[in-house]
């Protein structure tokens, strides 16, 4: 479903800035398969995810999803095949539009845009229906703005929105490291939910090595860069958190401070 092929980018080429934020990174992604993927800070994860969603245009190499060649088409080109939700829950929403509203532009993304109405008595419905789904209680209030909604509310709407318009990949930037504990649990369990019903094809960032064992098939481990870990099956069933750190240590041959990795 997807393919990453000898991917490359650079940033800030040819200046004192110069960074080699990916190194010849290839992977294969199975469709329908939830990958989680980590390391340590500037270790190219959020860098993975913008080439895929094409708002990194890569350096060298090719990004393919299904049969389409992506690696020359920008994010708007990419918007009806992948979906994205970030850690700032209102990064990918309107905070001055209502819950609908938002919801009726998620709906039409990918699509070329005209001059009938976005909301009519059908689509206000099947909104209700989706986000009374979530058990927030926010189907009574789909004419409140975005940012009226807590972090954790605006996230669950967020994610309602990635799975709207019918894309076949999800990409999850962190999405519940700016929430609490109880609300980071609740939002992850709908994230399996909707995974796991519409079949999505998901890479989900996560700075917690807790959640890249418990939830998903694979994790991939980047440093540098580079792929330094990729373990699926049984080989990931038995790991533990204390592994996982190991693993790193032991494949870069180097020390690494337990808190570049969070354990949560």
């Amino acid at each position: 479903m997807i393919n990453f092929k000898d991917i490359r980018v650079v940033f800030g080429k040819g200046t004192p800035l110069e960074k080699q934020a990916l190194n010849g990174v290839s992977l294969t992604i199975d469709e329908g398969s939830f990958v989680t993927v980590i390391g340590s800070n500037g270790a190219g994860k959020s860098t993975l995810l913008g080439v895929l969603a094409g708002d990194v245009i890569a350096s060298a190499g090719k990004v393919t999803i299904g049969d389409t060649d992506v690696t020359r088409k920008g994010t708007a080109a990419r918007a009806g095949l992948v979906a994205r939700v970030f850690q700032d829950p209102l990064a990918g929403s309107c905070g001055a539009l209502s819950i609908e509203e938002n919801l009726a532009l998620a709906a039409r993304r990918g699509e070329r845009r005209g001059l009938t109405p976005a909301l009519g008595i059908k689509r206000r419905a099947h909104f209700r229906e989706r986000i009374a789904e979530l058990g927030l209680g926010l189907e009574g209030r789909m004419g409140d703005r975005m940012d009226l909604l807590s972090g954790g509310q605006r996230q669950a709407v967020s994610l309602v929105m990635a799975t709207l318009a019918g894309s076949k990949v999800l990409l999850l930037d962190e999405h519940t490291a700016a929430l609490d504990p109880g609300m980071a649990e609740f939002i992850m369990n709908l994230t399996q939910k909707f995974v796991t019903e519409r079949r999505l094809t998901t890479l989900m960032v996560t700075h917690s090595m807790r959640q890249a064992l418990d939830f998903g098939h694979r994790t991939i481990m980047l440093h540098g860069g580079e792929i330094v870990l990729d373990v699926a099956g049984d080989s990931r069933k038995t790991l533990e958190v204390e592994d996982l750190i190991a693993m790193f240590r032991r494949i870069r041959g180097q020390t690494l401070d337990d808190d570049a990795l969070l354990i949560g």
